[in-house]
């Protein structure tokens, strides 16, 4: 199973703060999550449909914001054979990453105000080590 999308999101501690950040594919191509799902009855007999998106250890554009991230694939994928090759870091030289406003942060909020990018001083960027 896969899953469209244009971008996702990932949340970098800075202090007590969580800045996000929008995380793309070719400069906003479209690509696919790969994802698992299964549908199942509970005791009550109402069948309940889960999905879940597969992740990996993450590549150099997102290491440094989040210790893991979603498998990615190419949208028109059919061979499930080559599907196995890719459970692995997608090509970070094909990524890109930006600071975007905590609106991200509210399931109200589903608009492409959302993946605007915005600027963020210095100082909440940098990550300490201690």
């Amino acid at each position: 199973m896969s899953h469209p999308a244009d971008g996702f999101y990932e949340w970098q501690r800075a202090g007590k703060a969580k800045q996000p950040y929008c995380f793309e594919v070719n400069d906003g191509a479209l690509f696919a999550f790969a994802g698992l799902w299964d549908r199942w009855k509970d005791p009550n007999g109402q069948w309940v449909k889960s999905c879940s998106i597969l992740t990996t250890t993450p590549n150099a554009v997102t290491a440094s914001v989040h210790d893991r991230m979603p498998v990615i694939l190419d949208p028109g994928m059919q061979n499930m054979r080559a599907v196995s090759d890719m459970l692995k870091p997608y090509d970070a030289r094909m990524m890109r990453r930006y600071p975007v406003s905590s609106r991200v942060n509210s399931v109200a909020n589903d608009d492409a105000e959302c993946s605007m990018p915005m600027q963020i001083a210095p100082a909440q960027t940098q990550t300490t080590l201690f």
